[in-house]
This record gives C-alpha cells, structure tokens and sequence, in this order.
C-alpha cells in the first residue's frame, strides 16, 4: 500500500539556510564575497607556484594541488546555495545531486591523502634533510598526487554509484543546503545499510590511514626537534611546519565532528558550512601569511607590477 500512495522522487527541494529576505540578502552577500576571496586566493596560489621557479619544490607541488582541490570543493557548494538563496523554487535533480555530491566528496578525499603527504613531505625534510632530495622527488611526488587523484575519484563514484541504486519517495525537501549523503539517506524508501556498510568499509581506512600518516609524521618531527641543540633551529624547523599543522588541525576537526551521527539534519548546516566553505577560504592565507617565501614573491610580483605602472 506504501508503494502505491508514494511516487519516486527526481527531483529534490534544497530547503537552504533561510527563508527570512533580509537574512537572505546578508547571507547573499557574505558567501558571495567568501566564494570570490576562495577563487582569487586558491587559483592565485596555484598560478604563483606554477610560474614561480623558486617554488617549484614537493612542498609547494602538494600544496598547489591542495589549493586547487579546495577551489573544486567550494565550487560544488556556493554556486548552487547562492542561486537558491532567491529561487522560488529551490529545485535540484537527482542527477545534479549525484555531480554535485560527487565533486565535494572528490575534493573532500583528495584533501585528506594531500595533506597527509604534506605531513610525510615535513617528516623527511626535517628528520631526513641529507635525503630530502632523493626520498622527495619529482616523480615520487607526481605519483603520490596522481594515486590521490585515483582513489579520490574511485571512492566519490563508489557512493555515488551507491546512491543510485537508492529510491526516494518519502520526502523531496532535503534538510540541507547541498546534496550531502546523510539526508539523502534519510529520505531513502530503499534500506540504505549497504551504503552505510560501504562508508565504514571504505571512507573509515581513508580517514585512519591519512590521520596515522599525519600523527605518526608529527612525532617523529617533534622528537627530531626537542633533540636539537639549537633554540634558532627548533624555531625554525617548527615554524615551517606550522601552517601546515594549523590547517591539518582544523580540517580533521571539522571532518571528525560533521561526520558523526546526527537524528535531526539541521544541526550539522554550521559545521558544513565551515568544513566546505570557509576552510577552502582560510586554506591560502594560512599559507601564504606564514610563509616568507610566498610573501617574497608576492612583493617581487608586486614591485614588478608597480615598475611597470611607472613606465
């Protein structure tokens, strides 16, 4: 009887962040400003390492790829939540909804396996530095970035494949502001356990694996530093591994506290907003604000620019 009063869903109502029109426009406004500062800081990063040759170091390489997989992740989003912000309808298809789901958890993934070859990349420049070079290639670097590439598009196509096998037609409004996979759960008349059982299988050794990788790095990098006799040396072999630590920290967090289980969806709207929008915004200034040779590069450009005006 269930099956023949319910029709299957196509097409899901994204309910947003609000229906107030004041808020609206202030939250149009803020997130618009948000997506242009995370687009102009993550390409312009990127662009200052590629034509940069003073940058083109293993380091600098993972943090290039991560930049670019934080502008891909807030372009799934802020796009589409924008647009929302004054549809009338707030209308999305399935379809949509798999492609946008797919690029966030492609961007999401790849973020995990980047910073944690960072987190590898700072283990052997510090406690290894005579063999930096050898164990840090070119290639080795390449393809630990084209393997992150790889699992990050097989693990996204594994869940979206997942999600299509589902059914929907207990409710077209997602309690969301984007297709994320625990409300499409939720609205699911096909018994999500498999994919639930897939999460574990597959999302959960991605998460300790990266996580060891970065804990077990950090170790080694503080026992190599406490052992120094130098206090300059300590401070500066901590200091370049600082932005990195800070970025890794808040994006595990926010990862570890969105991920975990929630009966009512719209308690988890302020942790996804920071964990998919905010984070790519602060990503490039962590960086860049406390990294000299970054900042050197940007006066350089920046006194060429003004020369240039001169003449």
């Amino acid at each position: 009887m269930a099956k023949e009063n319910q029709s299957l869903t196509t097409e899901f109502i994204l309910k947003g962040l609000t229906d107030h029109p004041v808020l609206k426009t202030l939250l149009f406004q803020v997130f618009l400003t948000i997506y242009l500062i995370t687009m102009v800081g993550n390409l312009g990063l990127v662009a200052l390492i590629f034509m940069e040759r003073h940058l083109h170091t293993s380091m600098y390489f993972f943090l290039g790829n991560l930049a670019l997989m934080d502008f891909c992740c807030s372009s799934a989003i802020t796009p589409k939540m924008l647009q929302n912000l004054f549809s009338k309808d707030r209308m999305i298809s399935l379809y949509e909804c798999m492609v946008q789901f797919y690029f966030l958890c492609l961007a999401e993934t790849a973020d995990c396996f980047l910073l944690a070859a960072m987190a590898y990349d700072r283990y052997v420049a510090i406690c290894k530095p005579l063999q930096y070079h050898t164990m840090m290639s070119k290639k080795l670097c390449i393809q630990m970035t084209i393997g992150a590439y790889i699992a990050s598009n097989l693990h996204s196509m594994i869940h979206v494949g997942l999600l299509l096998r589902l059914t929907f037609c207990r409710s077209s409004q997602i309690d969301h502001f984007f297709c994320d996979i625990l409300p499409l759960y939720r609205l699911s008349c096909t018994d999500p356990y498999i994919n639930e059982l897939m999460i574990y299988i597959f999302s959960m050794p991605i998460q300790i694996i990266t996580i060891a990788t970065v804990l077990i790095s950090y170790v080694y990098i503080l026992f190599t530093v406490f052992k120094m006799k130098s206090r300059e040396g300590r401070g500066k072999a901590l200091s370049t591994c600082a932005s990195h630590f800070l970025s890794v920290s808040i994006f595990y967090i926010c990862l570890l506290m969105y991920i975990r289980p929630f009966e009512e969806g719209d308690k988890d709207i302020p942790l996804a907003i920071f964990y998919t929008i905010v984070i790519p915004l602060l990503n490039p200034f962590i960086y860049s604000l406390r990294n000299k040779e970054v900042i050197n590069v940007l006066k350089k450009i920046l006194r060429t620019y003004n020369i240039l005006k001169q003449t």
